[in-house]
């Protein structure tokens, strides 16, 4: 990407119409009425891959039941999970505990102030240290998130894919010109909101838009064609078995190994079908692999279509009974036979979650 200088005038038309803009229309949200770091910490990590409306109602859950650094880090892996239940990339939850613990036992409880001491903690890359040490300390760093960068690569007419990493780094330097000296949060946040609202991917609202008089794209009549993204990889598809085992009125379920994908989640037994396997094969296998046990495969409870961030699923679970053996978790950290009523309280990938009606 060609190197792009802002001029101080449209540095200043930028930072005052932004700013100005929203003072009138930022959203009132419950994070915005503080400046906890803690609870702007937590509410950066839920919002990353996440909707603010998804958001909202684990971020008031997560206050009630942990309302400091230190109740956080006292908490339970199993405690935090269950309140992160649903939200899905669990890898945050397990994060942002393992940072809380970090932050009480080195840091005497005491939450970091700049952005790069933010960065040495689990879980916090670049753009949410910025988010935390601008908005909660008013450290004058830069924040761009998916949506900043697209309000940038409008703003100036930026034709290279901005998920590549050259024409990241030069909108990072962009924005870090770009930041005031005064009220660095506000206008981090700024520049988000306009992305989420205004700027938005399809159809962008340019009549609304504070920087319409400076935006480069609108004034070309590309803004509708920008950003571009390089091409995209094919998502892999998977086909999963999971067994359903009953006894007296309770089911087996096995906690992941922690560190993994949907580490220290309760699922249902199973594993992926290998190319050339039936489904009963495949669960028949993965039962003898992970629990020991020879099974007895019954009528299919349901099948469903999950999606994570780099494939996609179908999921097949199976009433299973047990023909030999005594499960013992070979795979698994722990098992627990649960009943129906308690199933619930339990952490779980969503797409177990899918078929819990069907049990």
């Amino acid at each position: 990407m060609r190197d792009v200088h802002v001029s101080a005038g449209r540095r200043t038309a930028v930072r005052k119409g932004l700013l100005a803009w929203f003072d009138r229309n930022a959203r009132d949200l419950p994070w915005r009425r503080t400046r906890s770091p803690y609870r702007i910490w937590l509410s950066e990590i839920l919002l990353q891959q996440t909707r603010v409306e998804t958001a909202l109602p684990y971020y008031r859950r997560f206050v009630r039941a942990l309302p400091s650094v230190r109740r956080l880090a006292a908490a339970s892996e199993d405690e935090v999970l269950a309140l992160w239940d649903g939200l899905g990339y669990y890898g945050r939850a397990r994060n942002l505990h393992q940072a809380a613990k970090v932050i009480v036992a080195e840091g005497a409880g005491r939450l970091p102030r700049t952005a790069d001491d933010w960065q040495r903690l689990p879980g916090v890359g670049r753009y949410t240290a910025g988010a935390i040490a601008s908005i909660a300390f008013g450290q004058r760093v830069a924040a761009v998130d998916g949506n900043g960068l697209r309000v940038l690569a409008r703003l100036l007419t930026v034709r290279q894919p901005i998920d590549q990493r050259p024409t990241v780094e030069a909108l990072w330097s962009i924005a870090a010109e770009l930041v005031p000296p005064a009220r660095a949060g506000d206008f981090n946040q700024a520049l988000m909101e306009l992305g989420a609202t205004v700027c938005v991917p399809r159809r962008p609202r340019c009549d609304e838009c504070p920087l319409r008089r400076v935006c480069q794209a609108r004034r070309k009549g590309c803004q509708g064609d920008l950003p571009r993204r390089g091409a995209r990889r094919r998502v892999p598809h998977h086909q999963i078995v999971a067994a359903v085992i009953g006894r007296r009125g309770r089911y087996l379920l096995g906690r992941r190994p922690t560190g993994g994908l949907l580490g220290g989640l309760w699922e249902f037994p199973g594993g992926k079908v290998e190319r050339g396997e039936t489904h009963e094969q495949a669960l028949k296998r993965e039962l003898r692999e992970e629990l020991g046990i020879e099974a007895a495969v019954g009528e299919l409870v349901a099948s469903v279509k999950h999606a994570y961030s780099h494939f996609s699923i179908t999921l097949h679970a199976y009433r299973c009974g047990l023909a030999a053996g005594r499960p013992r978790p070979r795979y698994h950290t722990a098992l627990r036979w649960v009943a129906r009523s308690q199933l619930d309280r339990y952490a779980m990938p969503a797409a177990n979650r899918k078929f819990m009606d069907r049990i």
